[in-house]
C-alpha cells in the first residue's frame, strides 16, 4: 500500500503493533487455531490465494523467524504513530483517519477477543448505509495482525475487511464437519459448487469472490443487530471480559451477544426471513456451532422444517423463541456484572455457573 515518503513512518509503526499484538497474546489460541492463522497471515504476505498452499518447509521456516521475533519484541511497548509532526496513540482513530480520508484508505485499532489488539489499514472499497447504520467494505490491506477479524464496529461504523472475509470462507467450506454438511450442501447448490454430493474446488475458486460479495449481509447485518440490540451492551461484556478474559464466562457472554444480534427484529436473521434468502440461510445454519448453536437449539428443527416445506414461518417462530430466552440470559451477565468490585470474583463465577453454565449443560470454570 502506497503512501506519501512522509507517511512511510505511519505504515511502519502500524505493522510494527501488528507483529507486537501477535507476540503478546498470540498464547490464546489453540495449537490448530494457531497454525491456522499463521498460515493465513503467511499466505497474505505472500499474495497468495486462500486456496494456494505454501512449500511446507518455507511455511515452517517463515513461522520460526516470526516466533523468533516476537520473542524479541514481546516485552516492548505499542509505538505511537506519526501524524502530521505529531505523536498520536494507536487507539487515535480520528486523527489517524483524518490524514487518510482523502486517500481512501482506513485505519483500525481496538480489541478482539480475550482483549487482544487489533489492528489494520485498508483501501476502502465501498460506503453504504443498511438499517440507518454506515458501513464501509475494506479491499487491499496494509497492515494486519493475526485476528484480522472481518467484521467490527468502529466508531459506530460497521467494517466489513474483505481479504480477511475470502479466506474465511475458503477455510470454512474446507473444514466442513458432517453436522453442518446438509445446511451448506444447500447453500452450495444455489451457487452450483457441487458435484455429484461433494465440492468442486475448481468451480469454488471460480465463485469464491461472488460468494463473498453476495453473502456479505451474513457479517454485515449480524453487525446492525450488535448495534441496535442493548440488552447484553459493550460495556457489561467488556467487564466480564475483562475479569474473566479466556475463560467459557468470556465465550458465553460473547455467544449471548451474538444470538441477541443475529435474532434482534432488524438484524440478521429477521432481513433474511424478509428476504427469503435461502443461500444465507443455509450458511447461516451451516456455520452456526460450538456455544452458539448451544445457545440456539431451536434452530435445528426449524432447519429440517424448512428443508421439508420450505416454510419462512419455522424459522421465524425459532427466531422469537431464541431471542426470547436469551434475553434472560442477558438480563443475568448484566445483573452479575454490576457486582464486579463489589464481590469477590470467586462469588461471581459461581454464581454464573449455577445461573447460566449449569442449565446450559455447559462445564464450569476451573
Amino acid at each position: 500500500m502506497k503512501l506519501p515518503a512522509h507517511q512511510s513512518a505511519l505504515v511502519e509503526n502500524i505493522r510494527y503493533n501488528c507483529d507486537l499484538s501477535d507476540a503478546r497474546d498470540h498464547g490464546i489460541y489453540s495449537m490448530c487455531s494457531l497454525l491456522l492463522k499463521l498460515r493465513n497471515l503467511y499466505k497474505w504476505e505472500q499474495g497468495i490465494e486462500p486456496w494456494d498452499e505454501p512449500e511446507k518447509g518455507e511455511l515452517l521456516d517463515w513461522i520460526e523467524k516470526k516466533e523468533n521475533y516476537w520473542a524479541d519484541i514481546a516485552g516492548a511497548s505499542y509505538r505511537d504513530l506519526p501524524v502530521e509532526g505529531r505523536q498520536r496513540s494507536p487507539y487515535d482513530l480520528a486523527a489517524v483517519n483524518a490524514v487518510l480520508q482523502g486517500k481512501k484508505i482506513l485505519y483500525g485499532a481496538g480489541y478482539g477477543r480475550s482483549l487482544k489488539a487489533v489492528f489494520f489499514l485498508a483501501r476502502e472499497r465501498e460506503r453504504k448505509n443498511i438499517e440507518g447504520c454506515p458501513v464501509i467494505v475494506l479491499g487491499k490491506e496494509g497492515a494486519r495482525e493475526m485476528a484480522s477479524p472481518f467484521a467490527l464496529v468502529q466508531d459506530g461504523t460497521i467494517i466489513i475487511r474483505r481479504e480477511p472475509l475470502r479466506f474465511f470462507f475458503w477455510d470454512q467450506v474446507q473444514e466442513l464437519r458432517s453436522s453442518r454438511r446438509g445446511a451448506l450442501q444447500y447453500a452450495y447448490k444455489h451457487y452450483g459448487i457441487l458435484d455429484e454430493g461433494g465440492l468442486d474446488q475448481e468451480t469454488f475458486k471460480r465463485t469464491l469472490d461472488t460468494i463473498v460479495d453476495e453473502e456479505m449481509d451474513l457479517f454485515i447485518y449480524h453487525e446492525v443487530g450488535e448495534i441496535l440490540q442493548t440488552t447484553l451492551d459493550s460495556r457489561t461484556l467488556q467487564a466480564m471480559v475483562g475479569k474473566f478474559p479466556g475463560s467459557v464466562i468470556e465465550f458465553v457472554c460473547r455467544a449471548v451477544k451474538d444470538i441477541l444480534a443475529d435474532t434482534h427484529p432488524r438484524g440478521l436473521l429477521a432481513h433474511i426471513i424478509r428476504e427469503q434468502r435461502g443461500a444465507t440461510l443455509g450458511f447461516y445454519v451451516g456455520f452456526l456451532d460450538g456455544l452458539r448453536a448451544t445457545l440456539f437449539p431451536e434452530m435445528a428443527a426449524a432447519w429440517q422444517e424448512f428443508q421439508q416445506c420450505g416454510e419462512w414461518r419455522s424459522i421465524e417462530s425459532a427466531r422469537a423463541a431464541c431471542r426470547g430466552h436469551n434475553l434472560l440470559l442477558a438480563e443475568k451477565i448484566r445483573a452479575l456484572s454490576a457486582g464486579i468490585g463489589i464481590y469477590p470474583d470467586n462469588q461471581i463465577s459461581r454464581r454464573f455457573s449455577a445461573d447460566i453454565l449449569e442449565p446450559l449443560g455447559l462445564d464450569t470454570p476451573q
